[in-house]
């Protein structure tokens, strides 16, 4: 168990670092770390679907086109007609390949896609790196605040069919650790560590910690329904990419709509 949460802690900075790293700098460095992330993300939900060979390059071809379009043409309206598209034809082509694919390649590409355009977007606008910063912070908190509290007190369970480990007292402990990142962002934000930085922030942060929690049992009852105890081994101590990003993906889209329709990130 100590050697588990040594490998899952010396992984988990090395994630942060290179994230936050990556965001620093913007442009192709973050665009093409996302990539990178999304591109992995989905060889694991195909493999989870046992989705064949043919299927899985379509829709690697149809991310990473929706990431270049968004990045590099810094065009986020046409990436999502692109996945939306690729989406539609790929599940179209999949009913007719295999029979149950369709519906798995279909939500494979959204779920993989769309978060990474909305957080190529995000980081886009005038105050990017911060907007990111928070988003990619509140979810690093909900999951580290809700690891620890949920270990340490213990207590019933949050949804014992789909996540047996899952306790309320994480759930709770993860909204406090979302608060808590919130508030020192309003002290790195600039012009935030004021009132109206804390009625921004504040208040995002504890749905988006739902929503990250919510994003962990999606992934827990794909897992479940496909058989295997982790998304892929490529992180030790955390398992898959997916595994490491499943509250990230409805957070950076609900953050991403969120920005968009208040203008808070410029």
């Amino acid at each position: 168990m100590q050697r588990q949460l040594r490998q899952r802690v010396i992984t988990g900075i090395a994630l942060v670092t290179v994230a936050v790293a990556a965001l620093w700098f913007g442009g192709v460095a973050f665009a093409g770390l996302v990539a990178a992330a999304v591109l992995v993300m989905f060889s694991e939900w195909a493999a989870m679907h046992r989705l064949p060979s043919l299927l899985r390059r379509l829709g690697l071809a149809v991310l990473g086109g929706a990431v270049w379009v968004a990045a590099v043409m810094g065009n986020p309206a046409e990436a999502l007609m692109l996945l939306g598209g690729g989406a539609g034809l790929g599940g179209l082509f999949a009913a007719r390949l295999q029979k149950g694919t369709g519906r798995a390649m279909v939500i494979g590409l959204l779920y993989c896609g769309l978060p990474a355009v909305a957080l190529v977007w995000l980081r886009g606008q005038p105050w990017g790196f911060h907007a990111c910063l928070f988003v990619m912070a509140v979810v690093w908190g909900a999951d580290i605040a809700a690891y620890f509290t949920g270990r340490a007190i213990g207590g019933p369970k949050l949804a014992p069919a789909i996540s047996p480990n899952k306790t309320w007292s994480g759930a709770a402990g993860g909204i406090a650790g979302a608060l808590a990142v919130a508030g020192i962002m309003m002290a790195v934000w600039p012009g935030y560590a004021n009132l109206a930085g804390a009625l921004r922030l504040l208040p995002m942060a504890v749905p988006l910690a739902i929503l990250s929690i919510l994003g962990d049992l999606y992934q827990s009852s794909l897992k479940r329904r496909a058989g295997v105890k982790d998304s892929g081994t490529l992180l030790p101590g955390h398992g898959g990419v997916m595994d490491r990003l499943d509250g990230l993906v409805p957070v950076a889209v609900a953050s991403a709509g969120v920005f968009a329709a208040t203008g808070w990130a410029g």
